[in-house]
């Protein structure tokens, strides 16, 4: 069904009647929930199509979907049961008015201690999210001119006093009127943030945008506001009280500001002021108040704040480039999942405002691809395993950043889950650093690397830095050393990499595991029963008149077209059917065919040659990469997972090359039964739909390294 996705996640949040309101940015859905602890993130992060969950404080749940979400959303918001969901700001659904929802909200209180700060983070986000799409347009429209004034074609566009052809001036606006106007665009995103109506707050900021407010100040000589140099304005007299006048064209702390004092004036109106009337006098007292409030008060301190910031980044860049470089890199992994890169954004607008350049988005280009080199490793990983899931999550996520230099859904779908990524990342990020940094040194760059437009840093954008050579060479750095370490080291811990496993195997062969975190799997083993093409230790048998060889020293050979392998048993005792295994995953073959071993004895052994790709720490579940091709699952016990490694003790890890018969872990039973857990063992074929058949030798008494399994490849 189209919808199926789409009513799983409406499931997963706890259904239709637990949404208060529902809204997307570039590639998260964003739900208010009524409850958050109903919403499920480990069934949400199973669903096809999702790159992550983000459970958030205030009962606010995002899952990330990437560059497809405005589909999702449109597919949620078709199915019957959200017709009564609002989606937007503000929306309600269950039948709830907003101020019901709200009072519901305050009287449950702040969910963790930290919601304050979320919501601050929130509001900053959500204040330049939906203008995402506008800014990536605009960015490769500065870097298509960039590219034009490299080759000569024009001449430097952005240089003060340069003239452009009127035809290409006509380009230049296509990137100019997003920058130009961006205050109002964030006023009215933070204004809806808030609660106020959006077009008041956009209103209100385009009265200081006017050209005649601007022209108030004309012939007026300029000042310091508030002794500070960086932020120049006119003062003049408006009813015997000075009022500065800022060029607030590109400012977005103006708005911010803005937007923050009309939320709760908003909301003050509304309880004081009649609802018979409010549709009338809230806005026009907004206004009244706010206008002037902005223009007197407001506006000033935002362009004050703003130059403050980017004062004292330049600083920290004018006394050490080489430094700069290095913090810029390795703060941002930690400021983009808080939000916080947002205001530094601002900044960087402010910086090309104010300097005619920027030189900040140079070490950030190292932070971006470092993580997306990352996610490079991550990918080549997940087609080495066979993890469908996963060589879809980072695909998307991998071409959002290249192509988009959009870091989230690679950190929300990849990175935040898997901790283990992060130090490698950080190493990538160091080098990117520390290659702009000694460059910058070497080549007497007093600024560092430096652009003199807002792009967002991916593979198109990279004609817009200068020097161009020293930021290539950073970012090919960044990237490829990240994803070297990925590569080399994992992204999985031990448990991470057993169920990841698992769903990769699983995956491949067309099943679905109920529970990854009981069951390892395998991407690259090889088994017992492969014919050797030297003629070492080989031996001839027949089952059925079909000619099986059975190898006792692996090679790492694959078996001729059409042979009949063999899996040997790995434990002793008797060989059951899975039908009789306590455990429906199991005994409906949800993992695949194969066999279930009632153990007499203690140990578990390599049920042929090959590599053991996943080995559970709790020693309760192994995957194995037979040489002949064949992908063996063995699951110690039934929940066994429970014991957490309790009578144990496992004898190998993963990546680890073993015999047929090398002991994979030995086990006490009594441990296991005096717990109520059956010690019945699963042997599963995870692949089987690379062979034509899976059937077992026999039922009844077997030792270790007896034949198990016949698995005949395909003709």
């Amino acid at each position: 069904m189209a919808h199926e996705p789409a009513q799983q996640i409406i499931d997963a949040v706890g259904g239709p009647d637990n949404i208060a309101s529902l809204t997307h940015c570039a590639t998260r859905l964003r739900f208010q929930l009524h409850d958050g602890d109903k919403a499920d993130p480990t069934a949400v992060e199973k669903i096809p199509g999702v790159l992550g969950a983000v459970p958030q404080a205030g009962d606010r749940f995002q899952v990330v979907i990437g560059g497809g979400v405005q589909n999702v959303y449109n597919e949620i918001m078709a199915l019957p049961v959200m017709a009564g969901v609002g989606g937007g700001a503000g929306g309600t659904g269950g039948g709830d008015s907003d101020a019901d929802i709200k009072a519901r909200e305050r009287a449950k209180g702040p969910r963790g201690t930290n919601a304050w700060l979320d919501s601050l983070f929130e509001f900053l986000s959500d204040s330049f999210r939906p203008i995402l799409g506008a800014l990536l347009g605009a960015s490769l429209f500065i870097t298509f001119m960039a590219l034009m004034a490299t080759l000569g074609v024009i001449p430097a566009w952005n240089s003060p006093g340069v003239t452009l052809d009127p035809s290409w001036a006509f380009v230049n606006l296509m990137w100019q009127c997003v920058f130009v106007f961006l205050p109002l665009m964030v006023a009215y995103n933070a204004s809806a943030k808030v609660g106020a109506d959006p077009w008041v707050g956009f209103a209100i900021m385009a009265v200081v945008m006017l050209p005649v407010f601007t022209a108030l100040g004309a012939g007026v000589e300029k000042t310091a506001l508030f002794g500070f140099e960086q932020a120049q304005v006119a003062i003049v007299q408006i009813w015997g009280l000075p009022m500065p006048i800022a060029d607030y064209s590109s400012q977005v702390f103006p708005p911010l500001l803005m937007a923050a004092v009309l939320g709760p004036l908003y909301k003050l109106l509304r309880r004081i002021i009649p609802e018979n009337v409010q549709l009338i006098f809230v806005p026009f007292l907004a206004m009244l108040i706010m206008i002037p409030l902005t223009a007197f008060l407001i506006g000033p301190i935002g362009v004050y704040v703003g130059a403050g910031l980017a004062s004292a980044l330049a600083a920290i860049n004018s006394f050490s480039p080489f430094i700069f470089a290095i913090v810029i890199p390795l703060a941002y992994p930690f400021m983009v999942p808080l939000g916080l890169h947002w205001p530094i954004n601002a900044i960087m607008l402010l910086n090309i405002q104010t300097l005619g350049y920027d030189f900040i988005q140079g070490p950030m280009g190292a932070w971006n691809f470092a993580c997306f080199g990352a996610t490079a490793g991550v990918l080549i990983l997940a087609w080495r395993e066979k993890d469908k899931d996963m060589r879809q999550t980072a695909t998307g996520a991998l071409a959002a950043g290249l192509l988009g230099g959009i870091s989230e859904p690679s950190l929300y779908g990849i990175h935040l889950r898997y901790k283990r990524i992060y130090p490698r990342m950080l190493v990538g990020c160091l080098t990117g650093g520390l290659i702009i940094g000694i460059g910058s040194l070497i080549l007497g760059l007093e600024h560092g690397i430096t652009t003199r437009a807002f792009v967002f840093t991916s593979l198109l954008t990279i004609p817009a830095f200068d020097p161009i050579g020293l930021y290539l060479i950073a970012i090919a750095g960044a990237f490829v050393v990240a994803m070297l370490l990925v590569m080399i080291s994992g992204y999985k811990n031990p448990d991470q990499a057993g169920a990841a496993a698992v769903a990769a195997a699983t995956a491949g062969a067309g099943t679905v595991a109920r529970d990854a975190d009981e069951a390892a799997s395998v991407s690259e083993v090889a088994g017992p029963g492969e014919l050797l093409t030297d003629g070492s230790a080989a031996t001839g048998a027949t089952a059925g008149g079909a000619a099986t060889a059975v190898a006792t020293k692996g090679q790492g050979e694959t078996s001729e077209v059409g042979a009949l392998l063999q899996i040997a048993s790995p434990l002793d005792g008797t060989a059951v059917g899975l039908d009789t295994v306590p455990d429906p995953v199991f005994a409906g073959g949800v993992m695949g065919p194969g066999v279930a071993v009632e153990p007499s004895g203690d140990t578990v052994y390599a049920p042929g040659a090959g590599t053991v790709a996943a080995a559970q720490p709790t020693g309760h579940a192994f995957g194995l990469q037979l040489d002949n091709g064949v992908e063996v699952l063995i699951h110690v016990g039934i929940d066994t997972v429970n014991l957490k490694g309790e009578g144990f003790d496992v004898k190998v890890k993963n990546g680890d090359r073993v015999e047929t018969g090398t002991p994979l872990v030995t086990f006490d039973r009594a441990v296991i039964e005096k717990a109520g857990y059956s010690a019945i063992t699963p042997v599963i074929v995870l692949n089987a739909d690379a062979f034509d058949s899976v059937d077992p030798v026999k039922l009844g008494p077997v030792s270790h390294g007896d034949p198990l399994l016949y698995v005949q490849k395909k003709a």
